[in-house]
């Protein structure tokens, strides 16, 4: 028994695998103990390996030892218990979700430290002990604790892989080596690990240099959206005080009008209004004169009648006799028609101007331009839908399929009289303007000039005012049997290549990229212009003879 003030180590009488006090407690043959349900439990575990072992110092037994209770341990353990003493709790931690938890704990498994890759366990602080202290353990590797360690095992030899296979890129065990992997090129796991962490160390350079410069991109981006946001709230600041002015001219222009109307009415019905009081006292003394020389002629004194009548019958001149001098009733009319033509001039001026200003908002680019796409997959991303316009198609242009396919007539349409029409060459432009990054394609016949052009090409005049391709205004591809010919300012470039009957066209705007290209099974560059476009562009076709045919495809 323990003598009076002896107070025993509780620890020293806990199983290492449940880390509490020892219940029913056995002696293996190496000398620890254990409750004897702990251990039966751990071999019962390791049945098929026919090997049995312990738990702390991993001697090996075969076969298996017969487990009897160890009667005074028991006494002991029991008089440690009755004296209230329990086992003092681990400074360790339960394992909880997602953490590695100790292979060697019974019941509340605790959070394991280190994993052994010879055990292939996973092993707490108290569990892990004996590999610190016994010499078996001193050449077991051990890491930061991990689930996957069954992924160590060769599936196919149930032996530890050590060694990797350079050949296959795969680690394999010793057997493997000896059996399907003979002859290739193998080196040991610790050797392949050390290479690859030389790599893993570039790699992981190369990354953190790429960190720092697309760190440096993001804060150069970050001072841009600071600048474009600043600029932004200067420009619409500038703008609304710019509108506000032309806003209060224009109130100005409307109230001096107005008031120079109101003036001009004022005085010219006060000058009416005074020649009609005259008349009216005209009207006054006539109708007097009347009534006087009608009582005279009821008279029957002829001395009477012939003393008076001259007097009565002499009638004075009218000084205001103003029917001979109105004018025909327009009176105001002439002005209004002169602030009509003031309307049109401004309307034309601010749709010529609005045109620049809204490419200049457009053509503000942080980034620089994407690349030009490749596939024709990648161009129909940017496909736009565009439609020929009635009121610039020459005469002898007949349009069809929604205003999308022109052909050359021998007699002309009766189309209405429009400043837009091209009037000597059969030429005919899109309704739609063409900023931004756009995409379409054209079927053709014939001889055909497709094109793109400003809206403020010559309609008529002389032929190199006026056709594309032949003037700074326009760019054209020329189409026809044999050959391809790219046309600008009057200068042809040859394109020596096959022809195909589908064209398609790439417009970025703001990168002032036009390219041609032939479209068949493959896309096909013809001819690539690198420029800077200062106002919005528009397609055209120019078709060289009758019944040929240009058609804007339906891309889809």
């Amino acid at each position: 028994m323990a003598q009076r003030g002896f107070q025993p180590d509780s620890a020293k009488f806990c199983c290492s695998i449940c880390l509490d006090l020892l219940k029913d407690p056995v002696t293996i043959p190496c000398g620890h103990s254990y409750c004897m349900s702990c251990i039966k439990d751990c071999w019962d575990g390791e049945e098929h390996k026919e090997i049995y072992s312990c738990p702390q110092c991993r001697q090996t037994f075969t076969p298996r030892p017969v487990l009897v209770k160890n009667t005074m341990l028991a006494d002991i353990v029991e008089d440690v218990r009755n004296a209230g003493l329990q086992a003092a709790p681990p400074d360790l931690c339960l394992a909880g979700p997602g953490d590695v938890a100790c292979d060697v704990c019974c019941g509340r498994k605790l959070k394991a430290l280190k994993s052994c890759l010879v055990c292939l366990a996973s092993y707490c602080e108290h569990h892990l002990q004996p590999h610190y202290q016994s010499p078996t353990f001193e050449k077991h590797k051990l890491v930061n604790p991990f689930k996957q360690l069954q992924q160590n095992i060769c599936s196919n030899h149930d032996e530890v892989m050590k060694i990797f296979c350079r050949t296959d890129q795969q680690c394999i065990c010793y057997l493997c080596s000896m059996d399907e992997h003979t002859g290739h090129h193998t080196v040991s796991a610790a050797a392949e690990w050390k290479e690859r962490q030389k790599e893993l160390g570039v790699s992981r350079q190369k990354i953190q240099q790429r960190i720092q410069d697309t760190e440096k991109d993001v804060k150069v981006l970050q001072q841009e959206v600071e600048e474009i946001n600043r600029s932004a709230d200067k420009a619409v600041e500038d703008s609304e005080e710019i509108f506000t002015e032309l806003i209060t001219l224009i109130e100005k222009r409307r109230s001096d009008v107005k008031q120079q109307i109101r003036s001009q009415q004022k005085e010219e019905v006060s000058r009416a209004e005074e020649v009609q009081e005259k008349l009216k006292q005209e009207i006054a003394e006539l109708r007097r004169k009347d009534a006087e020389l009608e009582q005279l002629s009821h008279t029957e004194d002829h001395i009477h009648f012939l003393q008076n009548y001259p007097s009565l019958s002499c009638l004075s001149e009218s000084t205001d006799s103003p029917s001979n001098n109105i004018r025909p009733l327009s009176f105001f009319e002439d002005v209004t028609a002169a602030v009509s033509e003031l309307r049109e001039k401004l309307q034309d001026l601010l749709s010529e101007e609005w045109s620049k200003i809204s490419l200049t908002v457009t053509g503000v680019d942080v980034l620089l331009s994407q690349p030009e796409p490749k596939t024709r997959a990648e161009f129909l991303q940017y496909s736009c839908h565009i439609t020929l316009d009635p009121y610039t198609a020459n005469t002898y242009l007949s349009l069809s399929e929604g205003n999308r396919k022109a052909t050359v007539m021998t007699a002309e349409k009766s189309y209405p009289s429009h400043p837009d029409r091209f009037i000597e060459l059969w030429q005919v432009l899109s309704r739609e303007s063409l900023t931004g990054r756009c995409y379409w394609e054209v079927e053709w016949k014939g001889a055909v000039y497709i094109a793109v052009s400003y809206k403020d090409i010559s309609r008529t005049g002389t032929e190199i005012a006026c056709r594309f391709g032949h003037n700074d205004k326009s760019w054209a591809l020329y189409c026809y049997n044999k050959n391809y010919e790219f046309q600008h300012n009057n200068i042809k470039t040859e394109i020596p290549l096959p022809v195909s009957s589908r064209v398609g066209v790439y417009l970025d705007h703001r990168a002032g990229i036009l390219s041609f290209y032939s479209v068949s099974e493959t896309m096909t560059l013809l001819h690539r212009v690198q420029t800077t476009f200062t106002q919005p562009l528009y397609a055209g076709l120019w078709l060289r003879g009758w019944d040929f045919t240009a058609e804007l495809c339906e891309l889809k």
